[in-house]
């Protein structure tokens, strides 16, 4: 696989700093029932890098000692359900309080042995946020592998069975819309309404927000633009459209990520480049400094966040 950190470090993004955290993101491993074309992690079946028990504790300990503005734990991999730990995490963290994130593929919910996740989910009030790159079966399927839309849409239709997105139900749940490859997600509301009325229309699903997010140039992706010789295009792309209106909400203003041994970084992207937090020595979640007013580490592929109306994890930032 090509690297595409050399190509991002002649950096001309603007200097950002840190506001209070309130989200802790936590990679707990690259180990995925799938393997996407996108996917800026390089996850897959074939991954062996899973979050141990004593790591989770770490980041429990960590929640203890970081009350008041922290209120979420936004849990992602990989597939995150595939930690043997996962259940004993996200109880862990209700019980503190917090609200729970599940990034989850959907697929898995169909897999062998996690036939009954959905309904541990809804029984804590886990918040899903699912990817489903589109509506069209052939582009799923090429984007994600042969069957993963038909399952996918099963997994939705057993969720909407459940509750989740829903009117009244308290049980959130939103897709996720990444382009199918180098180039910028449409609007996010007119696709959000597409989304509902074609899902709603062929497979009688409901749910609540649809996130449009740009493709990182790192990792699987960042590769696959190298190989295909679409990267300079693709950066030209992103810095053509970068818009200084989207700064503001970034997900790295808030949130700190977690990787799979415990070490933290400004976001996902640059925890998968191996980025240290700040720019600085590489940290672990055991000895995080104060955080608020701390420069983020930025290169090229920041443009990706701020490109037209700005990609976070939930969804537009302008």
């Amino acid at each position: 696989m090509l690297d595409s950190l050399p190509y991002l470090q002649d950096s001309d993004f603007p200097v950002i700093t840190r506001h209070q955290l309130e989200i802790l993101q936590v990679n707990l491993g690259y180990l995925c029932n799938l393997s996407c074309t996108h996917c800026h992690v390089n996850a897959g079946p074939k991954r062996t890098e899973v979050m141990a028990k004593t790591t989770v504790d770490q980041v429990l300990a960590f929640i203890d000692h970081n009350g008041g503005g922290l209120h979420t734990l936004d849990l992602t991999g990989g597939a995150p359900e595939m930690n043997p730990h996962f259940r004993y995490l996200v109880t862990g963290a209700k019980a503190r309080g917090l609200k729970v994130i599940d990034r989850c593929n959907l697929a898995i919910l169909l897999e062998d042995g996690f036939q009954d996740m959905g309904e541990f989910l809804a029984h804590h009030q886990v918040e899903i946020v699912a990817s489903l790159p589109c509506y069209l079966q052939d582009n799923v399927d090429r984007q994600r592998g042969k069957g993963t839309f038909d399952a996918s849409i099963r997994a939705l239709q057993g969720l909407n069975a459940l509750g989740y997105g829903m009117p009244g139900s308290g049980l959130s749940l939103n897709l996720v819309f990444n382009p199918q490859g180098a180039s910028l997600p449409p609007e996010q509301q007119a696709l959000e309404q597409a989304y509902k009325q074609h899902l709603h229309a062929g497979y009688g699903i409901v749910f609540n927000h649809l996130y449009a997010l740009t493709n990182s140039p790192v990792q699987r992706f960042g590769s696959v633009l190298l190989s295909s010789g679409q990267f300079d295009t693709y950066m030209a792309l992103l810095k053509t459209h970068y818009n200084a209106a989207t700064l503001a909400k970034l997900m790295c203003r808030n949130t700190l990520s977690v990787d799979w041994q415990g070490f933290v970084y400004d976001c996902d992207f640059n925890q998968m480049l191996g980025l240290p937090l700040g720019g600085g020595q590489q940290t672990h979640i055991t000895q995080v400094p104060a955080l608020a007013g701390k420069p983020i580490h930025t290169l090229q592929h920041c443009y990706a966040c701020t490109a037209g109306q700005g990609s976070s994890c939930s969804g537009v930032t302008q």
